[in-house]
């Protein structure tokens, strides 16, 4: 008898042992690769599927992407510039929180993100994902002499020399790997994790950035230790300098950006391929976006009369507050957990990215991160998004504030906020009304400025952005204080050419 219990015993304690490691495996299988392909300066009207009436660009394999995942139609960046949407990319948190309160960065200073910030890199590191970027970081960092060991300085557009290295980098926010360069002004300076390894042609970056992101592919697919990997591909492209290759140079028929536009295209089929070829596509989740919308340097008058419209009819384009400035494509493809050729019409930010990999991987997020960041994976299975947070901000390279609620839209500003005419010193503005509200739902080109007929909403808008700030955070948790004492909510240039932001309104404070 003693020894028929004995046996019982055991052999309920194989099962267990069996239940558990079946548990574990199961667990860790679920645990997809994660890659995030983002663009620079492309347009949402630049992806020939999303808008095929309008772009006249061919974009193969990011349309195939489309046709395999699911794609977001009213994605925003968290501003209209790059600095800012990176920013928020990597701490789901606005930029305008720290003191980078309008423009972008210039390299040669210390990193924006705080050392003690949790970012999506170490974030993923932390729960066992090996993490690299390739590709563009534009968060500042320091170059230190290799022969003076004394930090350098800016210098006009001054390149570090070859052996710098860097003590604040990307391998310093939570990357194991980093290969790429810092801004499109010191793009001949290629940095390979914290070193500065050569002077290189700006012409042979994407090349590059494709080469060492399908070799990092290749890699990973060959570790033993079967780990998941974090792969972030901020490509410089088709921002300028606009250098397609020689092999692509007239491929469009519509000009350098275009020929740019789809050998950028063709950088994320080599990616996909990769995944692919390595038998990794099944469970690796691919996401593929851009900072903000297209630039002015794409020409785009002269695209729009060759029937391209690189904002897809929004208004505006990279800078401004109008959607044309922030609207940006978004692609997301799991197999086996999104259904294929869907789309979803939810307004999502990119700072949304840290929450839905904290869901992911079911792991909360750190305290005091992603305060401006709501999880998607819902939307990816067809179910409505979980938020605590009311509305998206919105914000332009003037430091302009914006505040979409549902269908709603209400910018602190007379003209564009950014580059497009009307700018805010022209003076025709002075007769035009404080802020603009537009319905989004009827009036997506935002053609209709409601401000003035419909005060009350307004009002409701701009009481929830004014929260948003002082608490220092809009979503729903603990306080958060941000970096900055005083944030300009209402800015104003003036009209004789100072571009220097003046406080018009009130002055929200943590």
């Amino acid at each position: 008898m003693k020894k028929q219990k004995r046996n019982s015993l055991r052999l309920i304690v194989l099962l267990l042992s069996i239940f558990t490691w079946s548990s574990n495996a199961q667990k860790k299988a679920k645990k997809p690769n994660i890659v995030l392909i983002v663009c620079d300066d492309l347009g949402y009207g630049d992806v020939q599927s999303l808008s095929p009436e309008t772009s006249k660009i061919k974009t193969p394999h990011i349309d195939q992407l489309n046709q395999e995942g699911m794609t977001f139609t009213d994605a925003h960046a968290g501003a209209s510039v790059c600095t800012p949407t990176r920013y928020g990319i990597m701490t789901g948190r606005y930029s305008w929180r720290t003191k980078l309160q309008s423009g972008v960065v210039s390299g040669f200073a210390p990193d924006l993100i705080k050392e003690d910030r949790p970012t999506i890199g170490n974030f993923l590191k932390d729960q066992g994902y090996h993490t690299a970027i390739i590709g563009k970081w534009h968060l500042n960092f320091q170059y230190i002499d290799p022969v003076s060991q004394t930090t350098i300085r800016k210098k006009g557009r001054n390149l570090p020399p070859v052996g710098a290295t860097i003590p604040d980098g990307p391998i310093h926010r939570g990357f194991d790997y980093y290969h790429g360069f810092h801004h499109a002004g010191s793009m001949k300076a290629v940095i390979e994790n914290d070193k500065v390894i050569i002077h290189d042609e700006v012409i042979n970056m994407l090349p590059r950035l494709t080469t060492k992101s399908v070799e990092y592919i290749n890699q990973q697919a060959k570790n033993k230790d079967e780990k998941p990997f974090f792969l972030y591909v901020p490509l410089g492209s088709p921002h300028t300098p606009i250098v397609p290759s020689k092999e692509w140079q007239g491929k469009s028929g519509l000009g350098n950006y275009a020929d740019f536009v789809m050998q950028t295209d063709a950088t994320v089929g080599a990616i996909t391929d990769a995944l692919k070829a390595n038998g990794l596509s099944e469970n690796t989740l691919v996401i593929f976006t851009s900072d903000n919308g297209a630039s002015k340097a794409a020409n785009i008058k002269g695209l729009a009369n060759k029937g391209h419209l690189v904002s897809a009819g929004y208004r505006g384009s990279k800078s401004d507050l109008w959607d044309g400035g922030h609207r940006i494509p978004f692609i997301v493809k799991w197999p086996n957990n999104i259904a294929p050729n869907t789309t979803n019409n939810d307004l999502i930010c990119l700072t949304d990215i840290f929450a839905t990999f904290s869901e992911i991987t079911d792991v909360v997020m750190p305290r005091k991160s992603g305060e401006d960041s709501v999880s998607f994976l819902p939307a990816l299975h067809g179910e409505a998004i979980n938020s605590t947070r009311a509305g998206v901000i919105h914000h332009s390279i003037s430091g302009h504030f914006g505040y979409r609620l549902g269908k709603w839209k209400l910018l602190l500003s007379k003209g564009s906020g950014g580059w497009s005419f009307p700018k805010e010193d022209d003076p025709t503005l002075d007769t035009m009304p404080v802020a603009q509200l537009y319905d989004m739902e009827n009036d997506p080109a935002e053609t209709t400025n409601l401000y003035t007929t419909h005060p009350e909403i307004a009002e409701q808008l701009l009481k929830q952005l004014e929260l948003d700030i002082k608490t220092g955070r809009s979503t729903k948790g603990e306080f958060s204080e941000n970096d900055m004492d005083d944030i300009i909510l209402w800015k104003k240039t003036a009209v004789n050419g100072s571009k220097k932001a003046k406080n018009k309104k009130k002055t929200s404070k943590n």
